[in-house]
């Protein structure tokens, strides 16, 4: 459980959606940002003719996010309006009657599933606070309840209760805004019960275990600001007692309960303690001890595991992202079922995305690298497949570019994973320009190989992406994403420089047209490679990128406050005077009279993992030194843009900047 806690802390590029309001428009510095007129004319400069505009790429799908009802009666997806808005509708899978059951409104559906067979939930967030709310509604549209209406309150789901229909546990920091408790809520009339008591900031509970049956059977307890306690109890009578304690940089956390066995207290655990790769074990918290190794990989960390629900909890297979994902299935059932969709879906990746309790139907979702999606229906008894859409028919597979798997060793010995999009002129020789994308992060996330709209986007305009997983990003194993432990700034952006060395042996690339842009942490390294490299790049765009360590910290939502002595172990320590010397070294802000190429600065209004004032201050600097830096800002966005009209806007401005400067 500790992992959801290092999730929700990583500076991934999610997007937040926000209101515009008179206050947001007030936030940062307005007379910094560009005028729509500035930043329409830069949009202008990509005057080349292509068969696929922006908007082909980053229009939302007209329709998305299908699934089964439980019962299979019903199928359920997203639906594109003419105006942008997008619907939750549902479908009779007999009589093919269609209900709109969700209607978007100012704010956007953030996600949305079913509760039960006739009942289905979503969550929003208001103004952009990622403080998300939990709504449900009938399958009809009927009877719709907000169950979680407090403000300023983050509402996480945590258990859906199959056996007891009407309720789910959720998370909330609903008593102190640093600390999240579980809830047993009533989907239909939003009654509440508080299951447990986290009342300890200092030394919080991170994570919660409990069992298909909402019972609590054990917790993980953060203490010192870097270690984690399991606590575990073997019967609901019994109190709860300390079982192991681990730092932060190590794995040890239930992911599911064993019910094929006799013994209640049989546990599936991910677990990096005895291997450098986390593996899967089967664990007896009656005994201590682990009963047996169950599944792992030397090279990457296993992701996780599925079991079959009607089938007494069987085991069906196992899964995890390497060069591509894998999956290894276990079960007679599973194998039947892999083997078959290997035949009908070939090297493309397939993903069981919704399956009825019955396991009669299967809702499958196909990609690849030049494949956005398509959803297909497996019929069980009919043994059929039935292509139920192609999420953007419009972009056609043998149009688009190859996302090359790539390995090199680093210049101390690592070994450092990545991927290069192609583009089609390079068949015919030509040298093209390059864009490197450092991900977000820094410290769990990882690029995968599949489709991407941003590297296709590239691709079509003529230019190279290359995205490296630099050390710390997650997947590689503890020792890789150790050796990311305080080289932001430093060994890490070594990584992107020795990915672009690697690439230009190559023989693919233009080196003198070489940009990098990148979005949350990637802003960070964006920035911090223009100053620690200037040459080397040829220019840059920050999207809601940190840029001084100092003043980021200081702007933590309080529920990140409590883990701040892993972030002072992990990132810099502000405390320590030879940290505080590093954080001045690599805080771009803080050295923007290095950066002498141009750089294009992209910012949500309303962010609220990186301030406004991480862009303002970078801004603001290159300004002063007489440098033109075009500066968008989204008065209705936050940690990435989500509106459609905007991701619009920034790509075309993007390729705009890029064809001034690479092209």
């Amino acid at each position: 459980m500790k992992k959801i806690i290092l999730t929700s802390m990583a500076l991934m590029l999610i997007c937040s959606i926000h209101a515009q309001t008179d206050e947001s428009k007030m936030k940062g510095d307005p007379k910094l940002v560009s005028t729509p007129e500035e930043l329409g004319a830069l949009a202008a400069k990509e005057t080349g003719k292509y068969k696929y505009s922006v908007a082909d790429y980053f229009k939302k799908p007209n329709q998305s996010s299908f699934q089964f009802s439980p019962d299979g009666k019903y199928v359920s997806y997203k639906q594109r309006e003419e105006n942008g808005k997008v619907h939750v509708y549902t479908k009779n899978t007999i009589t093919d009657e269609v209900v709109r059951v969700i209607e978007e409104k100012d704010e956007l559906i953030r996600g949305y599933g079913w509760a039960n067979e006739t009942r289905l939930i979503y969550i929003m967030d208001k103004g952009g606070d990622e403080n998300y709310h939990l709504f449900a509604v009938d399958i009809d549209g009927k009877n719709q309840v907000e169950l979680t209406p407090y403000e300023g309150v983050k509402v996480d789901i945590l258990n859906a209760l199959k056996e007891q229909k009407d309720f789910m546990i959720i998370l909330m920091n609903k008593d102190n805004p640093q600390v999240f408790e579980p809830y047993k809520i009533n989907i239909k009339t939003a009654a509440i019960e508080k299951l447990y008591t986290n009342d300890d900031p200092l030394n919080p509970i991170s994570g919660y275990d409990f069992d298909k049956d909402g019972v609590l059977k054990g917790f993980t307890k953060q203490q010192n600001g870097t270690e984690y306690v399991l606590n575990y109890r073997l019967d609901e009578n019994q109190p709860f007692e300390p079982i192991l304690t681990t730092t932060w940089k190590d794995d040890f956390y239930i992911i599911n309960f064993d019910y094929t066995t006799e013994n209640k207290n049989d546990a599936f655990v991910m677990t990096n303690l005895e291997s450098n790769t986390r593996e899967i074990v089967l664990y007896d918290f009656k005994e201590k001890k682990v009963i047996k190794k169950v599944y792992s990989n030397p090279t990457f960390d296993v992701s996780g595991m599925s079991v079959s629900r009607k089938r007494n909890f069987e085991v069906d297979y196992f899964y995890y992202n390497g060069e591509k994902y894998h999956i290894e299935p276990v079960s007679e059932t599973a194998k039947k079922l892999n083997d078959k969709f290997k035949k009908q879906f070939g090297n493309k990746d397939f993903y069981i995305s919704s399956k009825t309790d019955e396991e009669d139907k299967y809702l499958i979702y196909v990609t690849s690298d030049k494949l956005y999606g398509k959803y297909y229906t497996y019929d069980v008894s009919k043994d059929a497949f039935k292509e139920v859409l192609n999420l953007m028919p419009q972009l056609k597979e043998e149009d688009m570019a190859e996302m090359r798997s790539i390995k090199f060793t680093s210049r101390d010995g690592l070994t450092i994973y990545g991927y290069l999009t192609i583009p089609n002129a390079v068949k015919n020789g030509t040298k093209v320009p390059m864009i490197v994308n450092p991900h977000g992060g820094p410290y769990g996330p990882r690029d995968d190989w599949g489709y991407n709209p941003e590297t296709q986007l590239f691709a079509s305009r003529g230019y190279a992406t290359l995205q490296v997983n630099y050390r710390g990003s997650g997947g590689y194993g503890k020792e890789f994403y150790l050796a990311g432990n305080k080289q932001i700034g430093r060994k890490m952006l070594d990584d992107l420089e020795d990915a672009v060395a690697y690439v230009k042996t190559l023989g693919l690339v233009d080196e003198d047209k070489i940009g990098i842009y990148g979005g949350s942490y990637g802003g960070l390294a964006t920035l911090g490679s223009l100053v620690k490299t200037p040459d080397l790049y040829t220019c840059g765009v920050d999207y809601v990128g940190v840029s001084n360590l100092f003043t980021f910290f200081k702007a933590f939502p309080p529920y990140w406050k409590p883990y701040l002595g892993q972030v002072y172990e992990q990132w810099y320590d502000e405390n320590d005077e030879d940290d505080i010397a590093i954080m001045k070294q690599v805080s771009p802000a803080l050295n923007v009279e290095k950066i002498t190429k141009p750089l294009f600065v992209v910012q949500g209004a309303n962010d609220p993992r990186v301030n406004i004032d991480e862009s303002d201050q970078v801004v603001k600097n290159m300004r002063a030194r007489g440098i033109n830096t075009p500066y968008m800002v989204k008065y209705d966005e936050g940690h990435g843009f989500a509106r459609e009209e905007n991701r619009i806007d920034l790509y075309q401005t993007m390729m705009g900047f890029f064809a001034v400067h690479l092209k």
